[in-house]
């Protein structure tokens, strides 16, 4: 079984060579759907800009309202978002900790 290793080494080249052109093609394309679609930082900036709806606002605050049985006004809020779109557990628990530790009357 002999090789030949002249035919070895260039089709070795040859493979590197269309290995590199398919690389430089989808750096190419990766380019053209960043530029498309924005890079993440401009989606988190985003997504922080996001407001909570007046209505929204009102049913919180009705429903709170209802809860304490006194008129209550809300100061502040803010959309919560993950990555995943979950909130991580660990936060999760520790609000409801914070929660649970207030003694109403």
């Amino acid at each position: 079984m002999a090789v030949d290793v002249n035919k070895l080494i260039q089709a070795v080249s040859d493979r590197q060579q269309a290995t590199e052109s398919q690389l430089t093609e989808l750096v190419g394309v990766i380019k053209a759907l960043q530029a498309r679609l924005g890079s993440p930082a401009d989606k988190q900036e985003a997504s922080r800009d996001e407001q909570v709806s007046p209505e929204t606002l009102v049913v919180i605050a009705a429903a709170v309202t209802a809860f304490l049985g006194k008129k209550v006004r809300i100061r502040s809020a803010k959309l919560l978002r993950s990555r995943h779109g979950v909130a991580n557990s660990w936060s999760q628990q520790g609000r409801i900790l914070i929660h649970a530790s207030h003694h109403l009357r």
